[in-house]
């Protein structure tokens, strides 16, 4: 079933007071209400919706309107909804008209519409804060041809993985789910797999390396035997397999993988997808996470330096061969083809689009280089404080959300929070303009003469 979208009513009530009549209507959240197209949300949104009988969802303008908070002021689901109801400001930006004292939504709406929408359909949130910033002056058009591309992580929220922890977890893991469905195993190694952890990390931090590499070979006995129990135990019995399937294929990939290994890797039992990404960098020389790729005006626009696209990549691919998919998805987000790519040395050896190939420009390169592309490269590193800003108060710096398909909405709607952030502060700029314009207007006028 559709939503049953909202709508002013202008409607009033004897015993509450309407939003408009206890706010400031020049907030810079009421503005930014006003001037955001709802009607293109909503036909965005609720495209993945049927006519099926049923109770309705909850209506798209609120939906949105949380997802866009949630990011602009970095708050967890459970924060946005104290603050929500807090808030009359929030209340007002998601479309209520009287002040409400409980929400309409729950804490698990958010997240079942943001795995309904998926980042094909979030995307728009993105678009639409462009499109805002065109409308009220803070870009042009003419600012999004020429873009600055580079690459971060995203961590994903998961602790530092060695492979004592995540042999010794994937066997309590097991143990556990076979105590719950009842199968009796030979032995579950809780006291003594314990005992051997806490000895390992011991030894490996005095650098007793030997003993320390005893003590992983027997978590990783342990763990064999447990599996191959299990194995035994379950063998012809259809239902416990399939129960048990997927937790057996994670322990006998974290059972065998080795430490000096290629390829894809179990780095975290409850988020498999985590991928290990070499960073370079002597602070922090790898991170554990998904790669994602911002795009940013190479200069600046009136209102602020915009994040044109936000995308994750999975696969951990090389910097260069990311353009092949990023670029096309620019054209198609922003519906104008760039002019110009600028990248840092990373990017060498790309793979963009044919039409593209000479419109690429990286950092260290000498042919075709005028005095202007130079100076363009050097607003290269224009992008480095978005990804600060993206990762540090857009909740990009620790993704909290499950799966690939969290890697990517999480990336998404930190791009689109990021933007309406800095539309919030141009909207406010542009009020404190036209009140001191009216204030020196009104001293500048003539008083009239008493009579």
């Amino acid at each position: 079933m559709k939503p049953r979208e909202r709508r002013e009513t202008g409607q009033q009530d004897l015993y509450r007071s309407r939003l408009e009549q206890i706010i400031d209507m020049g907030h810079p959240l009421v503005q930014l209400a006003g001037k955001t197209d709802w009607r293109f949300l909503e036909e965005r949104f609720g495209a993945v919706y049927d006519d099926d009988p049923g109770r309705p969802p909850l209506p798209t303008r609120l939906m949105a309107g949380l997802a866009i908070l949630k990011h602009t002021h970095d708050l967890s689901d459970e924060a946005l909804c104290d603050r929500w109801v807090e808030n009359p400001y929030f209340q007002f930006f998601c479309g209520e008209e009287f002040f409400q004292h409980q929400p309409p939504f729950d804490r698990s709406s958010m997240t079942r519409w943001r795995q309904r929408m998926g980042e094909e359909r979030l995307v728009a949130l993105v678009q639409e804060s462009l499109s805002i910033a065109t409308r009220t002056g803070a870009a042009k058009p003419s600012d999004f041809t020429k873009l600055t591309v580079d690459t971060t992580v995203q961590p994903k929220n998961v602790m530092f993985p060695t492979d004592a922890k995540l042999m010794h977890r994937a066997r309590e893991r097991l143990v556990r789910l076979a105590k719950a469905k009842g199968v009796m195993l030979r032995q579950s190694y809780a006291r003594i797999g314990k005992y051997t952890l806490i000895k390992h990390q011991r030894y490996a931090h005095a650098k007793q390396f030997k003993r320390a590499n005893k003590a992983l070979r027997k978590l990783r006995t342990w763990l064999g035997r447990t599996i191959r129990d299990i194995g035994r135990k379950i063998k012809g019995k259809e239902e416990l397999e399939a129960i048990f399937a997927g937790e057996l294929h994670l322990a006998s990939r974290v059972h065998k993988q080795d430490r000096r290994q290629r390829g894809p890797k179990v780095y975290s039992l409850h988020a498999p997808e985590v991928e290990c990404i070499g960073k370079g960098k002597p602070h922090k020389p790898y991170e554990f996470g998904v790669k994602v790729s911002v795009a940013t005006p190479v200069y600046r626009c009136k209102g602020g330096q915009f994040v044109a696209h936000v995308a994750a990549l999975p696969g951990n691919p090389y910097d260069g061969h990311t353009l092949a998919k990023v670029i096309p998805a620019i054209e198609k987000q922003l519906g104008v083809s760039p002019t110009r790519i600028i990248a840092d040395a990373g990017y060498r050896g790309h793979k963009a689009p044919p039409a593209y190939r000479l419109k690429v420009y990286t950092q260290g390169q000498k042919r075709r280089m005028t005095d202007q592309i130079q100076r363009e490269l050097r607003r290269r590193s224009a992008v480095e404080p978005v990804i600060g800003h993206l990762k540090a108060e857009h909740r990009m710096d620790r993704n909290y959300l499950a799966g690939k398909a969290g890697d990517t909405i999480n990336a998404v709607l930190a791009g689109a929070g990021y933007n309406f952030r800095l539309l919030l502060r141009w909207l406010a700029l542009l009020c404190a303009q036209i009140l001191t314009t009216m204030i020196a207007a009104l001293k500048h006028q003539p008083q009239l003469k008493a009579t």
